[in-house]
């Protein structure tokens, strides 16, 4: 028996694609915590030493690196940033006339 595979495109939101309510949030949440990772990575730390930095227990800390989306809000993902040296601007803007609807972006800066 020969199974037939579908390939979807993607519209740049996997969120999106698998129908989760608000998915440019959800994303934006995915892409916070990613980069929270990187940077407990990226410092060499522990997850016992990032705990101690975040305030959280170890325990939360390996949900965060393991990507548990629905245990973070963005306050609490705002105040990770802060306590890993990290500052965080929010930009309000209106939409561009080409958006069909105003959007919810995260850019993050390299260093």
């Amino acid at each position: 028996m020969h199974l037939k595979e579908k390939i979807y495109s993607s519209s740049g939101n996997i969120f999106a694609d698998i129908g989760v309510a608000h998915p440019e949030r959800v994303l934006a949440r995915a892409q916070i915590m990613s980069r929270i990772s990187g940077i407990i990575k990226d410092r060499g730390l522990t997850q016992k030493a990032a705990a101690g930095i975040l305030g959280i227990p170890q325990s939360k800390v390996s949900c965060l690196m393991n990507g548990k989306l629905s245990m973070f809000s963005l306050d609490i993902l705002f105040e990770f940033l802060n306590a890993l040296d990290r500052d965080v601007e929010i930009i309000i803007k209106p939409k561009t006339q080409e958006e069909r609807v105003a959007t919810t972006n995260v850019l993050m800066a390299v260093a």
